[in-house]
């Protein structure tokens, strides 16, 4: 089968998605309202709440969700055939990424930028939300360390990322310098900063960075992970629009042009009668290697970003409402970073499904469950674009390799952000007044003592990584669950949350059990990951327990107000 074909069905989806089921959420369902003031504009203070352009957010908010999620989890996957990675990842997409991100990102704003761990207190109880983020804490934790080994894993194996990786910040400050301060026009500084990003990736395949095994006194993998956390640091305490939006804005084009030369590369490669546009992975994949666990439910748990990830309703929450300009730019913020994000994981899907050649060399790639990632990616879309486009290999991995460095360094540093803010906000509940710089310092000491944990080569950054999937999944099935409360109490179509809600909850928590049995192996415990999983389990089925009869309970109360100072007066009035 070519590449070409599938490319083409994936892409017709998503756009009848976008064009069609997200028009419905956002006037039927959600209501969007351009006379609404979003918190950008009462609670603004240039530092998070910050009028945007729809343009800039959209870069900002795709690139933080992006990461290297959607590349990851659609390469592992699809060692259990391509039709049901593909299926997942439109339709996921479709009709729970979008609703999910979309509804975490309205939902906030409605109420004054409110990250889901203070909404989850409004909408299903204090209990509920006190544990709720429990969740949301160990999910950032994840995100945060893991990324940092990931990162600098791809900074020591392609040492041509290098250059382009550190030059980008350079970039996104003069963009940023250009856009708000000077006023320039934004084309132009796009157009400008585009360009010279991938001049320096042309500098960076030119000339590698290769560190000594010893360097300052430390090894190359411990220098780049404490690098990073002193920049997830620096950058999670700026104003947003000094790095921020610029530089995930530039990660966001520079995307779209990675995927046109992606996506261009199938159709090239398909007219030249190239090995790599033809689909040499299996279907349905039944000669699967030993020890590859179920596809049901681990396939709805490792493709996470890409179909449907918890993760975004944290950064539509927690940084991207903050900052909406007018409460119609959610559908092209919220759903349609969704698709930008399911385009990322179906030219993965393209990438690791036809760009070996053969059928021996993918099942060379795929002798174990775990063994795609983001080596497989690299390794398949370079040879794609190579015959395609004419790049070469070693240029073509440079490209593909900093654009994942990209998308998991802004995940990372978004992610510290958002830590902040957890940190700031289990302090207030406990009574304590944490400045920013005392709850970025918090974030930083738990971070290098779990990355560090296992050694000066970072290893300790994904001990608990194998939890990210449903732990992840789990947040997703809970945010949809307050947002379904909402459109209860405001008597609108609850629907289009509550269906996706089901599924979500029923098939991570199934996964969760699963990892929590195989933990227990005599052979093998791990009893840091069981423990951790079982707090997973005990808080969601407990947040679960009180989503359930606050759905119930708003059924019978009087609709609620639109927004919450009419909500705050309601309750005024009844006291």
């Amino acid at each position: 089968m070519s590449s070409l074909v599938l490319m083409v069905i994936g892409l017709a989806i998503m756009a009848l998605g976008y064009l069609v089921y997200s028009k419905y959420l956002a006037n039927r369902v959600l209501k969007l309202d351009d006379d609404f003031k979003t918190p950008a504009h009462t609670m603004r203070d240039d530092v998070d709440y910050v009028p945007t352009n729809k343009f800039i957010l959209w870069g900002h908010h795709f690139t933080s969700v992006a990461g290297a999620a959607p590349i990851v989890g659609p390469a592992v996957a699809i060692i259990w055939g391509w039709l049901p990675a593909f299926l997942w990842v439109t339709l996921g997409t479709v009709f729970f990424a979008g609703m999910h991100d979309l509804g975490a990102l309205w939902a906030s704003q409605r109420n004054k930028g409110q990250s889901v761990g203070a909404l989850s207190e409004r909408y299903i109880g204090k209990r509920g939300s006190n544990l709720f983020l429990v969740v949301i804490f160990l999910l950032l934790l994840m995100v945060v360390t893991a990324f940092a080994v990931v990162i600098t894993g791809l900074l020591i194996g392609t040492p041509s990322s290098v250059i382009p990786t550190w030059g980008a910040i350079v970039v996104a400050l003069l963009v940023g310098i250009a856009i708000y301060r000077l006023k320039l026009p934004l084309l132009p500084v796009t157009v400008v900063g585009v360009v010279t990003l991938y001049a320096l990736i042309v500098l960076g395949d030119r000339v590698p960075v290769v560190l000594p095994e010893n360097f300052l006194g430390i090894g190359p993998a411990a220098f780049w992970i404490l690098v990073l956390f002193v920049y997830g640091a620096i950058a999670s305490l700026l104003p947003v629009w000094i790095l921020l939006q610029p530089r995930d804005y530039i990660n966001g084009v520079q995307l779209f042009v990675g995927l046109a030369l992606l996506y261009g590369s199938v159709i090239m490669a398909t007219i030249l009668g190239g090995d790599a546009a033809q689909i040499v992975a299996p279907m349905i994949n039944t000669n699967l290697p030993e020890g590859t666990p179920s596809i049901f439910p681990l396939l709805f748990v490792t493709i996470a970003c890409g179909a449907i990830s918890g993760f975004h309703g944290v950064v539509a929450s927690g940084t991207s409402s903050k900052q909406l300009d007018k409460e119609t730019d959610a559908r092209f913020v919220g759903y349609f970073g969704a698709i930008g994000e399911g385009l990322l994981s179906l030219g993965t899907i393209l990438a690791v499904a036809g760009g070996f050649g053969t059928l021996a060399h993918w099942e060379e790639v795929y002798d174990a469950f775990g063994k795609g990632g983001v080596k497989a990616f690299v390794e398949g879309g370079g040879n794609l674009m190579e015959q395609g486009i004419g790049l070469p290999q070693s240029l073509s991995a440079t490209v593909l390799a900093t654009m994942a460095v990209l998308f998991a360094a802004t995940t990372m540093d978004t992610g510290m952000r958002l830590m902040r803010f957890v940190v700031q906000e289990a302090g207030n509940r406990a009574g304590l007044k944490v400045n920013k710089l005392v709850a970025t310092l918090v974030v930083v000491v738990i971070g290098l003592a779990m990355t560090f944990s296992q050694g000066g080569d970072g290893s300790g950054g994904l001990l608990i990584w194998p939890l990210f999937g449903t732990s992840n999944q789990l947040l997703a099935a809970l945010t949809l669950s307050i947002i379904s409360v909402m459109l209860i109490r405001k008597r609108r179509n609850p629907l289009p949350a509550i269906l996706p809600l089901l599924f979500l909850f029923v098939m991570s928590f199934w996964a969760a059990i699963q990892q929590a049995v195989s933990f227990t192996n005599p052979e093998k415990p791990q009893w840091l990951l069981f423990a951790v999983d079982l707090v997973i389990i005990v808080c969601s089925i407990w947040v679960a327990v009180e989503a359930v009869i606050h759905m119930r309970k708003a059924a019978t109360e009087p609709p609620e107000p639109e927004n919450a100072d009419e909500l705050l007066e309601a309750e005024r009035e009844l006291v």
